[in-house]
């Protein structure tokens, strides 16, 4: 019996720091480390918003086709686009739109990682 006291009293003690007033424990943060950022890729020169090409345009594109560059298209059409949408698809992709208004006419021309995909006239 003696025994089960002095038990009993150690398990008091050791409970005693344990009560439901003291301070709470501090949150444990279960996110996950942020990742290291990766190089953005090279794809060559970009259009911006505005229209203007972030470096020098290569002279290799003779036609409009699948597969040219964004700069190569505003090279090959002479003028500057009338609108362009930069954005990004669901799956990291970046995705444009480049808008030519001509008379009697609309070009939409839809790129995927610098690369034309098709367009809409």
């Amino acid at each position: 019996m003696r025994r089960t006291v002095i038990g009993i009293a150690l398990v008091s003690v050791a409970l005693a720091g344990c009560s439901s007033t003291d301070r709470a424990a501090p949150p444990v943060n279960l996110a996950s480390p942020p990742k290291a950022a990766l190089p953005p890729p090279n794809w060559g020169p970009v259009l911006a918003q505005d229209g203007t090409c972030t470096g020098a345009v290569p002279a290799t594109a003779t036609e409009i086709a699948p597969g040219l560059g964004e700069c190569e298209l505003v090279r090959l059409k002479g003028k500057p686009p009338t609108d362009v949408l930069v954005g990004e698809s669901g799956r990291g992709q970046r995705e444009v739109q480049v808008l030519y208004t001509e008379p009697g006419a609309k070009e939409l021309y839809f790129f995927i990682n610098n690369r034309l995909d098709r367009i809409v006239k």
